[in-house]
């Protein structure tokens, strides 16, 4: 079967907006879509008075390269978010099909499909804060049309095994898409999913340039997957989804120097994530120190909410994640500089001691 028979049969037949710089390829004069002719003021030649094109093309054809896809493969939007709330609209009717998520994990999926009015089906992490495949693939039913696997996962930084993403992708053929969300991989030091997307069209995996590329302001995000799925969202999407600046942004963060600067930047933050995972396991009053695969650790501490409260105080923020299931009393520490990292283990053991 196509993967398309899972998407909204209306969506489908849905024929989109056609913008005007779809129409503008090949153009020099453009009198098409009611835009000033003029820049405005300190314009430095960026082109803000003209609308962006809706993919662009080069940020498309350098991620792909990136990511080992080909360019249809790619969409690009506002964050991942946007992906999620494109793949809800479009695959899932409002009372009627559901999205399957295992918290605790990145709100967004639920927040999206009950936007939607979509079902949100919950598996949860297992005791040791692992996806449990075989509870994951036993709640399937006929109205899941979504499965949302964060990888490494937000808030807990667990990785999934590739082989078990490719089980998964197995068994949901034909009945829903998984979705693989890699916010995180540049840390994980693991294949990435996007190495099983010529094997499963039910396979998508969402990418960011927001954590180890350092664009979270520009807000950026890409869906890899199969051209059918692409063409599909861009039924449905906005017609101009990514400001000229943050495309610039990224071509730039993008550059084959840049790549190595990341690159640089990843291992100093793997060195830290080592060095305050020690420190914390160390530290009088903590109890469990999760194992990460991402750029921040999750670990609970005696009197989380005077320790957070205490940092606060003092400047550094930290992230409370006590109210996700299994994880009562956890704080989530991102890793900084280093000089940032040690004023927060500093200020942790002054709590506990002031506590």
């Amino acid at each position: 079967m196509s993967v398309l028979q899972l998407a909204r049969p209306e969506i489908v037949a849905l024929a989109p907006y056609s913008s005007a710089r779809m129409e503008a390829r090949g153009g020099a004069i453009f009198l098409n879509a009611n835009e000033s002719p003029w820049p405005p003021p300190q314009d430095a030649g960026r082109g803000l008075n003209r609308y962006p094109e809706p993919q662009p093309d080069a940020l498309l054809q350098r991620l792909a390269r990136i990511y080992g896809v080909r360019s249809e493969q790619v969409l690009v939007g506002r964050g991942s978010d946007e992906a999620i709330d494109l793949l809800v609209r479009a695959f899932c009717r409002a009372g009627v099909d559901a999205v399957l998520i295992s918290p605790p994990t990145f709100g967004m999926y639920a927040v999206c499909a009950r936007t939607q009015g979509a079902t949100v089906t919950e598996v949860p992490l297992r005791d040791d804060c692992l996806l449990d495949i075989d509870a994951v693939l036993a709640a399937v039913t006929p109205a899941l049309k979504l499965v949302f696997v964060c990888s490494p996962n937000n808030p807990s930084g667990g990785l999934v095994p590739l082989a078990e993403i490719e089980r998964l992708a197995r068994a949901l053929d034909g009945r829903a898409l998984l979705i693989v969300d890699e916010a995180y991989i540049e840390y994980a030091e693991a294949i990435s999913a996007t190495t099983l997307l010529h094997r499963h069209e039910n396979l998508g995996v969402l990418r960011t340039l927001s954590k180890a590329w350092a664009l979270a302001g520009a807000r950026i995000g890409a869906l890899l997957a199969a051209p059918e799925i692409i063409a599909l969202l861009r039924r449905i999407m906005p017609p101009y989804p990514l400001p000229t600046p943050s495309v610039q942004a990224a071509l730039a963060a993008l550059q084959p120097e840049a790549q190595a600067l990341m690159g640089t930047r990843v291992a100093a933050t793997l060195r830290e994530r080592a060095r305050v995972a020690a420190a914390l396991a160390a530290m009088a009053g903590v109890r469990v120190v999760l194992p990460s695969r991402a750029n921040f650790i999750a670990f609970r501490i005696d009197d989380a909410a005077n320790h957070y409260t205490h940092l606060q105080a003092n400047g550094v923020v930290l992230r409370d994640i006590g109210r996700y299931p299994h994880l009562a009393g956890y704080l989530r520490l991102s890793i900084g500089l280093p000089e940032e990292n040690d004023r927060a283990l500093a200020l942790l053991a002054r709590a506990k001691v002031s506590a």
